[in-house]
């Protein structure tokens, strides 16, 4: 796992090179809208169990299938398995976000998700479902201006998006 800083140094030693200028102002910026990223994951972590369990209410009512007797959600067990794996998920999107980087993302949590996902016989579409729910709500929480200082949010907004999106179509 590396962060934004690491990855462009690990890059340009790979390459033999100096970090380049626009490599610098990237991170630059990153730095300054570092107040913006940590509030970002605050209000997701914060509000972290809200978004699953919101997310997965409304999953359930759109694909009551899959909590109906031989549903892939049908009993405790298996609901706590879902609800578990939405959450892991989430904490994993968090990292990205907190890192400016979807490695964290990719290699603890989305390689391989599918495939045991098809081992399990749980139909991919619905998590990716569940994921985009989530995205919903978070990016909701995460632009809802109360308590905020007044600022242009979109680009962490979208880098956000990005990472659900990214979770989203690794389990599809």
């Amino acid at each position: 796992m590396l962060d934004a800083f690491a990855k462009v140094v690990s890059q340009a030693d790979a390459r033999g090179e100096y970090v380049s200028a626009a490599q610098l102002d990237a991170l630059s910026a990153m730095v300054a809208d570092g107040n913006k990223r940590m509030d970002t994951v605050n209000r997701i972590t914060s509000n972290a169990s809200v978004i699953v369990a919101n997310a997965a209410r409304s999953l359930f009512a759109e694909q009551p299938q899959l909590i109906t007797p031989g549903g892939n959600a049908y009993t405790s067990r298996r609901m706590a398995a879902c609800l578990r794996d939405m959450e892991i998920i989430l904490r994993y999107v968090s990292y990205a976000i907190f890192t400016g980087d979807s490695s964290v993302l990719d290699d603890r949590c989305l390689n391989g998700l599918k495939e045991t996902y098809l081992a399990l016989g749980t139909p991919g579409s619905s998590v990716a479902v569940g994921v985009q729910k989530m995205k919903d709500a978070a990016l909701a929480i995460v632009g809802d201006k109360n308590g905020i200082t007044n600022g242009d949010c979109s680009a962490i907004m979208a880098e956000v998006s990005s990472y659900f999106d990214k979770a989203a179509a690794a389990v599809a």
